[in-house]
């Protein structure tokens, strides 16, 4: 039987509160809050708890452990993700798939680790002011966090998915490489999006939030962060919600919290929705702007063989030859990779309907998928999106795709196109409404050539949500300084991807876990006075 170490915890006294439990409001001090428990807010936790801090965990989403995870879909979805993996911009043309529960998405991703790009940290100093993040100063917290979470190259075979991404690539002279994965002892079961079943995967729900706890933080569940109460340059409560146990509908029922410093780590939708409904100090207009996404496009190919993309690792294989074919602030250049294929996921992202939707499905077993996350924000017509409020108060992301975009995607459909034929795919076909089946490379390049691209009708998707309260060496340029530190609210932090002012070009969670343990360090001291606390 698989042992259920936080279960395990909880019985041992750990401190968890499931608001939808609490029936009378709550008020309640700390040293530190900390809002969400994703990559961020997990870290912070664990270092803030470790230097002897009291410290107050706030997740919306419900927790969910190891014995909860039971590898379907439907259960997963509306269990684990923002808005059952449903959550999109404004105008429905891009699906966002985002954790909500204990671990975040950490909890739920497909746990490619990578660090963050050279050139994007290059681009950070010349354009952005961040002269501090170095390759060299951010080496030793990657280490450290590659050590804590066991990151290293997938070592077992790829499943068949990733294999034919190699084998196309190599077939062309296109180099790929082997991704590097937070797992230790991984089964290779295949399905991660749907939370660990084997304690395999590092998130932060089976490593730094415990570490927290037995330290003795307090977590709660189900509570909604509604917004902080500021006071002069401070912040001098956190309003929250309690959920009922549907996880959505308030029960009535408030907590309020007060701390000695605030960190936010909600992800770069929902820490800027927080600061808009709290009427953050924002002078320069920059709270919620430059949000940024790898805006990601997908091929799809038939193979005479199965290849059960459901199966195995979800992604083992990847290549950047097509991010640094130009100038980093030139044509948007894509990262390559495949996604993992389970039904539900993938007719949701399937165009067609009727009978046409059916046949489709009826291949799913053939079927291979690359995906092309493009990497945004660093040409001068590439702006990205900006988080808003609707009427409610809950976060909306308009989120344009223009003319560089479309460019770079039409170049995205060719490139996977080809590289799936080479592989020897029988035909390949973009995820677009209109798109056809082609079994040659000439017929795929004339047909991708002339495809009309546009929102809604090419498929658009992205896990990755980056910016929206970015890092600056003014507050005229950002929300907050290369440590997180908000410029205008004295005891107030970001600790999520929220703080990159462009995306990365790479999977962002190793990204978010290094930048936030230097940060966090960096607090750690300031809180207590005490040297600076070993990394983890």
């Amino acid at each position: 039987m698989i042992r259920d170490p936080f279960r395990e915890g909880l019985a041992a006294g750990w401190q968890h509160i499931d608001a939808s439990d609490l029936t009378a409001d709550t008020r309640r001090e700390a040293d530190v809050v900390i809002v969400g428990s994703g990559a961020g807010g997990g870290v912070t936790a664990e270092m803030l708890a470790n230097a002897g801090l009291q410290v107050i965990l706030v997740e919306e989403g419900p927790l969910r452990t190891t014995g909860d995870f039971r590898m379907r879909e439907a259960d997963a979805y509306p269990d684990l993700y923002q808005e059952s993996a449903a959550r999109k911009t404004a105008d429905k043309a891009i699906n966002i798939l985002q954790g909500r529960c204990v671990g975040g998405s950490t909890t739920v991703n497909w746990t490619s680790s990578f660090r963050t790009p050279p050139a994007t940290l290059a681009h950070w100093q010349a354009v952005h002011g961040l002269e501090p993040l170095t390759v060299d100063a951010l080496a030793p917290w990657f280490q450290a966090l590659e050590r804590r979470l066991n990151v290293r190259p997938w070592d077992g075979e790829p499943n068949a998915n990733n294999a034919l991404l190699a084998r196309g690539a190599q077939a062309l002279g296109i180099a790929t490489a082997i991704i590097p994965r937070n797992v230790a002892r991984c089964w290779n079961l295949g399905y991660c999006g749907m939370g660990c079943p084997t304690n395999a995967k590092q998130s932060m729900l089976l490593t730094a939030i415990p570490a927290a706890l037995s330290k003795g933080a307090v977590l709660y569940s189900r509570l909604r962060a509604e917004r902080l109460v500021f006071s002069g340059r401070r912040a001098s409560r956190l309003e929250a919600a309690a959920l009922k146990p549907d996880g959505l509908t308030p029960s009535g029922v408030t907590v309020s919290l007060t701390a000695r410093h605030f960190v936010l780590a909600g992800g770069a939708i929902n820490t800027p929705a927080l600061l808009l409904r709290s009427r953050a100090p924002d002078p320069h207009g920059r709270l919620g702007r430059r949000t940024f996404l790898h805006p990601t496009v997908v091929s799809a190919a038939r193979f005479r063989q199965a290849v059960k993309g459901f199966s195995g690792a979800p992604q083992t294989i990847y290549s950047d030859h097509f991010l640094n074919q130009h100038p980093i602030d030139g044509p948007l250049g894509f990262k390559l990779e495949v996604p993992p294929l389970h039904p539900v996921l993938y007719s949701t992202t399937l165009p067609g309907f009727g009978e046409e939707h059916a046949e489709r499905m009826g291949e799913f077993p053939h079927v291979q998928v690359i995906i092309a996350l493009v990497r945004d924000g660093f040409h001068p017509d590439s702006p990205g999106g900006q988080v808003t409020l609707r009427n409610d108060g809950s976060p909306r992301l308009d989120y344009p795709l223009n003319a560089t975009y479309w460019e770079a995607a039409r170049r995205a459909l060719l490139a996977m196109a080809e590289i799936q034929l080479a592989a020897g795919a029988e035909w390949v076909r973009p995820v677009h409404e209109t798109a056809r089946a082609c079994r040659t490379w000439p017929e795929a390049r004339r047909a991708i050539a002339e495809l009309p691209l546009a929102p809604i009708t090419c498929r658009v998707v992205s896990a990755h949500v980056m910016g929206g309260c970015a890092m600056a060496d003014a507050p005229e340029r950002g929300v907050t300084d290369h440590l997180g530190r908000h410029f205008q609210i004295d005891n107030l932090s970001i600790h999520d991807g929220s703080l990159f002012p462009t995306s990365i070009g790479a999977n962002p969670q190793l990204s978010v876990y290094a930048l936030v343990a230097r940060n966090a360090a960096v607090l750690a001291t300031a809180l207590t006075g005490r040297p600076k606390p070993a990394i983890l």
